[in-house]
């Protein structure tokens, strides 16, 4: 069974602007995917000068966003990986004036990134691994507490799918999830996709294996461009 995961509330605007920097997003994502690193090793994946890398280590790990990985440095080496917990942001509702611009640009960056990412992965994987690209584009009819309840529930989904290495089956690899959900506009309530027949998941025919849902922590090639995962915005509102 995976542990519980500590959950990290992210009201301080220091510690979401630490958060928000592009490189440093960059880095949590290199840790996530490919476990402990150097600055060293990081500064080549990300082709950055290790001053820089260095910096940016000791930013994070100042707001506790990475950590030293024990355990793993050999002499005067430092080891540091994702600190592991799920990242919230306050709701959008509570968000200052200062705050919100700072969320709205991670979010911007984070989603041309995931797209970007998504398309490469097109490109790029072949195989079996080809099928395991589902999505689903759809609606629900849902009141606040509702939505609130579906994402916690999809969060734990996620959860339950991450574990460490010597627990993986075989055949496992790193899958990348994402989450997005959102009212419909006012202007678009007579038309809802709901009624569309159109209206399906690609999910539906696709192959049985850990996909875009199902999450499995494992190695996998590569895929430096992609923004940190395990980050919420809050409830959803």
């Amino acid at each position: 069974m995976p542990k519980q995961r500590r959950i990290k509330e992210i009201g301080d605007l220091g510690a979401l602007k630490a958060l928000a920097h592009p490189r440093r997003q960059q880095i949590l994502e290199h840790l996530a995917l490919h476990g402990p690193a150097t600055s060293a090793t990081l500064a080549r994946a990300l082709d950055l000068n290790t001053g820089a890398t260095s910096y940016h280590l000791r930013e994070l790990d100042r707001h506790g966003f990475v950590e030293e990985a024990e355990g793993t440095g050999r002499g005067r080496e430092r080891w540091w990986r994702a600190a592991p917990a799920d990242l919230r942001f306050p709701q959008r509702s509570e968000q200052s004036d200062e705050m919100r611009p700072v969320v709205d640009e991670m979010n911007r960056l984070a989603f041309a990134a995931d797209l970007a990412l998504f398309e490469r992965s097109q490109r790029e994987i072949e195989g079996v691994w080809a099928d395991g690209q589902p999505y689903s584009r759809g609606s629900i009819q849902v009141t606040l507490p509702e939505l609130r309840e579906f994402f916690e529930e999809y969060i734990a989904l996620v959860n339950r799918y991450k574990r460490a290495d010597d627990e993986l089956p075989e055949g496992a690899r790193n899958v990348l999830t994402r989450f997005l959900a959102f009212p419909a506009p006012a202007d678009d309530m007579a038309n809802d996709p709901a009624d569309d027949p159109a209206d399906v998941s690609a999910a539906e025919s696709a192959v049985h294996q850990p996909a875009d849902g199902l999450p499995a922590e494992a190695k996998t090639e590569d895929l430096t461009e992609a923004t940190t995962d395990d980050t919420t915005n809050g409830d959803p509102s």
